[in-house]
């Protein structure tokens, strides 16, 4: 049971735009319970434009102690920290922060460990598969390097923003750890597809892959969480393929994120 907030309750916040769609705050709320501290995560709504007054204002508020970071906002939050994890400053987007003791933001990005840890709580090893990812943005990046960092043998990455992508492959191709190239939204070859844009979060939204070149054996991940089952996990279950959610996902780096957010460690 989450005990009622109280005037001592250290407040965390989840912000991004649209924000219905989070599934976190019950989650991490519990969680802070669970490990006997006295906190709350809140969501709350802020635009692209309202953005930088609202990280102007946050650290005036002496009681949050971090903040959950979602789209569209991990690149610019990214910019408000002090310091950051080695991950976080790779991929240059956070979407952890936490209040340092001089009050300043110390930032972390654990989207890709959450992905692949889904991957893996579903019995599919990314190491040495062929892996397709739709999508280059904060979400994006952070599944690629966790993708690289697992082992995958090959990533084609696939972003309508061409400069974004290929800045992206660059810096993977310098770690020196797998192949990576441009892609497109045909999957056909590919043993493991990621989706990591908000297609599907809006009825009409196109497919992000040509879904009937699927292959059969193929693991399929999407970072939406409502609707819970996007239409791309609806349709890689009609085609046999083992897929993983993202509230699969959101579950995996869940601890992760506690843990963080208490200063108890900088991700696994």
């Amino acid at each position: 049971m989450i005990p009622p907030p109280t005037g001592a309750t250290r407040l965390y916040v989840i912000v991004g735009d649209p924000i219905a769609q989070v599934r976190s705050p019950a989650g991490v709320t519990a969680a802070f319970a669970a490990r006997g501290h006295d906190g709350i995560l809140v969501p709350v709504q802020v635009s692209v434009a309202d953005l930088p007054d609202f990280l102007s204002l946050a650290p005036r508020l002496k009681n949050l102690d971090g903040l959950v970071v979602t789209i569209p906002h991990k690149l610019t939050c990214y910019q408000a920290c002090m310091s950051a994890t080695e991950r976080a400053h790779f991929l240059r987007s956070v979407n952890l922060m936490r209040r340092r003791a001089d009050g300043a933001w110390h930032g972390d990005m654990v989207d890709g460990l959450g992905f692949v840890g889904a991957a893996r709580a579903k019995g599919v090893n990314p190491a040495g598969l062929r892996a397709l990812l739709i999508g280059a943005g904060g979400a994006g990046s952070a599944i690629a390097l966790a993708l690289v960092e697992a082992g995958v043998s090959e990533l084609a990455i696939h972003d309508s923003a061409t400069e974004r992508r290929d800045a992206l492959i660059g810096q993977l191709n310098g770690l020196g750890k797998a192949l990576v190239r441009a892609g497109s939204t045909d999957p056909t070859g590919f043993e493991f597809v990621a989706n990591a844009t908000p297609a599907g979060m809006k009825e009409g939204d196109p497919l992000p892959v040509d879904v009937a070149r699927l292959a059969p054996l193929a693991y399929c991940g999407c970072v939406i969480t409502k609707p819970e089952i996007s239409p791309f996990i609806a349709a890689a279950r009609k085609a046999g393929c083992v897929t993983g959610t993202g509230t699969d996902m959101y579950e995996q780096h869940q601890g992760i994120m506690v843990d963080f957010l208490l200063g108890r460690g900088e991700g696994r």
